[in-house]
């Protein structure tokens, strides 16, 4: 029996489940991402409509937190810096939070992805700002848009019932640029280096697989780099030069949180090198013979 009841209880479970994604919500989801200079902003929220209620200072109470939407928090992303109300929002995903007055709103950006009312916690917060309560014609469904966008700026607005809240935002397209091409090459030096890495595994081309190091070492060094091209180097019968990569691998391995891993194999690879190249005796030198002084 208890089986059978189990079965029929999971059988409505998953009957609600698929009503659930068929039947029309409530507060229907939403996405909009707008493109300011080179940094993508982008938002999920959930749209409650007006339906003849009364909003702010009723169903939503004043200076008590709300989370600015329905259903799940609202999120923000955004691929690089922004500032927000002339405050910095630094790259990443946030949920957005508010504590809405009949003047002004407090927005609040929480690392808790999760956050509602209950849980919120202001340790989690990222940023906070504020920004005047405007008075606008009456809008039915909950709406976040952007407008005023220029190459470096744009107004992220908030609107529901009769009040819109305004936000200034600002990108900065140089640090944006100059964020995505570092990202790049170190993208593009981490896939040389382990070219270069795979190749010295192998026993394949070594003289290749020293140009692809090579490139690697010209878009960012790091340890793990100069530690394969000292490698490939003792290889290639170089030892002299191999040791002063091998040494740098070391001094720029401190502090990284990977190093410890290696750690033991290049402080050996450092001993191993330095027995391989001859240590040079001093010329022999004869000693100057002495002038005898005339009596």
């Amino acid at each position: 029996m208890k089986k059978i009841a189990c079965l029929i209880v999971s059988c409505l479970l998953s009957a609600t489940y698929a009503f659930a994604q068929v039947a029309p919500a409530p507060s229907p989801g939403a996405t909009i991402s707008q493109v300011v200079g080179t940094t993508k902003i982008s938002i999920d929220y959930s749209r409650p409509m007006l339906r003849g209620r009364e909003i702010f200072g009723k169903l939503i109470p004043f200076d008590k937190v709300y989370r600015t939407g329905a259903n799940a928090s609202t999120k923000i992303e955004t691929s690089s810096d922004i500032t927000v109300q002339g405050k910095t929002l630094k790259a990443g995903k946030y949920a957005i939070m508010s504590i809405p007055t009949a003047t002004n709103w407090t927005v609040i950006f929480s690392k808790d992805l999760n956050v509602n009312e209950q849980s919120y916690s202001q340790s989690n917060d990222v940023l906070r700002v504020t920004a005047p309560a405007q008075t606008v014609p009456t809008v039915e469904s909950f709406t976040i848009d952007f407008s005023d966008v220029k190459d470096d700026a744009a107004t992220l607005n908030i609107s529901w019932e009769k009040t819109k809240i305004s936000l200034a935002i600002g990108v900065d397209n140089v640090a944006a640029m100059e964020s995505a091409l570092t990202q790049k090459n170190n993208d593009a030096a981490g896939a040389f280096q382990q070219a270069a890495e795979y190749m010295l595994s192998k026993g394949m081309d070594l003289n290749k697989a020293l140009t692809l190091v090579d490139k690697s070492l010209a878009l960012r060094e790091n340890f793990r780099n100069n530690w394969v091209k000292a490698q490939i180097l003792d290889k290639l019968g170089r030892p002299s030069e191999a040791l002063g990569f091998a040494l740098k691998a070391q001094t720029l391995g401190d502090g990284d949180g990977v190093y410890p891993f290696f750690k033991d194999g290049i402080e050996k690879g450092i001993t191993d090198l330095k027995s391989k190249i001859p240590v040079e005796t001093p010329a022999a030198t004869t000693p100057a013979k002495s002038k005898k002084k005339k009596a």
